[in-house]
């Protein structure tokens, strides 16, 4: 069994979403003084590598906490979309796997763009899913969609549509994916665990593939 983590690690100047507050550590103790080390972490909800539920963008719906943890966890396909082919994921780079994502939990995209974090160009100009594509995967029987780009809409979208298609479908959604690239084209074992925060609309996650 292999672990491979496809998690970004958190860090004061790591990328943010426009408009995030990025991470902040606060030492409260250290070991040459109290005997032992701990840190005060102040986190947006939506840093780096983490889940959306529906409460992200719908009023009433459903939060993090309220989640089956078995929902978090299942088998997965990745498809290739490099991203500089197009701006946006069509419905046609997704049909040509109806046939596989029958009994599969997640599918999660490789676009290319993880290849960017650190850099300007990072947080715009990413892939997203077209709506049309969003309500085939909606449709679908998926407990998640998971992308290695920042978002599911561009920034400055109007109302989220692809995150309202989803979210309101009851899909899970995990964004700032990485090292999607060395996954095998064959079925793996995901996971994407949050901390059961209460009343969570999202949450940093380490994401994994077990091969």
């Amino acid at each position: 069994m292999r672990i491979l983590d496809l998690s970004h690690r958190i860090e004061p100047d790591m990328p943010m979403f426009p408009g995030d507050q990025p991470p902040e550590f606060q030492a409260v103790a250290a070991v040459e003084r109290d005997g032992y080390a701990a840190r005060c972490v102040r986190l947006h909800s939506h840093t780096g590598t983490h889940v959306d539920a529906p409460a992200h963008v719908l009023l009433k719906g459903g939060t993090l906490d309220e989640v089956d943890p078995g929902r978090f966890v299942g088998s997965a396909r990745v498809v290739r979309v490099p991203a500089g082919e197009t701006s946006a994921i069509g419905l046609g780079e997704l049909q040509r796997l109806a046939g596989t994502l029958a009994g599969i939990s997640f599918l999660l995209m490789d676009t290319g763009w993880a290849g960017r974090w650190g850099t300007p160009g990072y947080r715009e100009g990413f892939p997203c899913l077209e709506s049309e594509a969003a309500r085939w995967l909606a449709a679908s029987s998926l407990s998640g969609v998971g992308v290695d780009g920042p978002s599911f809409d561009p920034v400055g979208s109007d109302g989220l549509p692809v995150h309202r298609i989803l979210l309101g479908a009851g899909k899970l959604l995990v964004e700032n994916l990485t090292g999607l690239d060395l996954l095998p084209e064959a079925l793996f074992l995901f996971a994407c665990l949050p901390l059961p925060l209460a009343r969570a609309e999202g949450a940093p996650v380490r994401a994994v593939a077990i091969l």
